[in-house]
């Protein structure tokens, strides 16, 4: 099974990073990582060019003109750029843990997509962790974080629960199995069954849009949540649009109604319109 990382970005070339050393400490080895830029400037070029040849990972550049919040384009641009058969989403602002990925490969099958979750650091823990930090791992150790800014919460059972207890976890936990952006994982032939994401979303259940197509498309879900790891750094959100938000979340609800599998808004209409060209990676 050949496996690609696709990481959604913008601007935010400390967190990304921080994202890429997470990257450079898997277990599991045999996977490229494609980063889908929503139009970052030089400075994200310049930091991919020298990660690429500081972690000796395997790292594409996909990169679109800044035009507004447009991550389900620059999303579906990267799908078609990625070399792998199995892709597995998450953000440039979060942190795998360094089983990230080999959970995530051994728990694809056929017929399923898997969803995972993230737990979120406040700006001080984020800002403290350093390359060293990353490298040992113990930005991932629970009395590292709180001696670092961490509140308490009952949601570190996210970090702390062993590989039994955690599948243990998944199979009872209430919460729903939404695709998570930054944490999810599909065969990228189910991804253009679907037609990848709906171009028409801006900012807020873009990603569970997508995930309930893929529902629709007969396409079963299973949960990572409490085994595949990740911690997600703070960042202002300035391109939240509460109105974009709100239809977003009508079109997945009609979709569950209708049991939408495909939108007329994706892959297809990106490679109608030329799309990869020449220089893709760089339009």
């Amino acid at each position: 099974m050949k496996l690609s990382v696709i990481l959604s970005t913008f601007n935010a070339p400390h967190w990304l990073t921080k994202s890429l050393l997470g990257y450079a400490q898997q277990q599991y080895r045999d996977f490229e990582v494609v980063i889908a830029d929503d139009g970052s400037t030089e400075e994200t070029r310049a930091l991919i060019a020298r990660m690429r040849d500081e972690t000796g990972l395997t790292l594409r550049h996909v990169w679109q003109r800044d035009d507004g919040f447009r991550k389900c384009r620059i999303l579906n641009k990267a799908v078609l750029q990625a070399q792998g058969d199995y892709l597995l989403f998450s953000d440039g602002d979060c942190i795998p843990r360094r089983d990230f990925v080999a959970v995530h490969a051994a728990r694809a099958a056929p017929g399923h997509w898997v969803a995972g979750s993230y737990y979120k650091l406040p700006m001080v823990t984020s800002q403290a962790i350093t390359a060293q930090d990353i490298a040992s791992g113990r930005c991932f150790d629970l009395r590292w974080l709180r001696a670092h800014g961490l509140p308490s919460s009952h949601k570190t059972v996210k970090l702390t629960a062993t590989p039994g207890v955690a599948r243990w976890l998944n199979q009872l936990t209430p919460a729903r199995c939404d695709f998570k952006g930054a944490n999810g994982a599909a065969w990228k032939a189910d991804v253009l069954r679907v037609n990848g994401f709906d171009e028409r979303m801006g900012y807020g259940s873009e990603d569970s849009e997508f995930g309930t197509r893929l529902l629709n498309a007969g396409i079963r879900a299973r949960s990572v949540r409490y085994d595949a790891v990740c911690l997600h750094l703070d960042h202002p959100r300035g391109y939240v649009d509460q109105a974009a938000y709100a239809r977003n979340r009508a079109l997945r609800k009609h979709n569950q109604r209708q049991r939408v599998s495909r939108t007329d808004f994706g892959i297809a209409e990106l490679q109608r319109d030329g799309y990869p060209r020449a220089a893709a990676i760089a339009n």
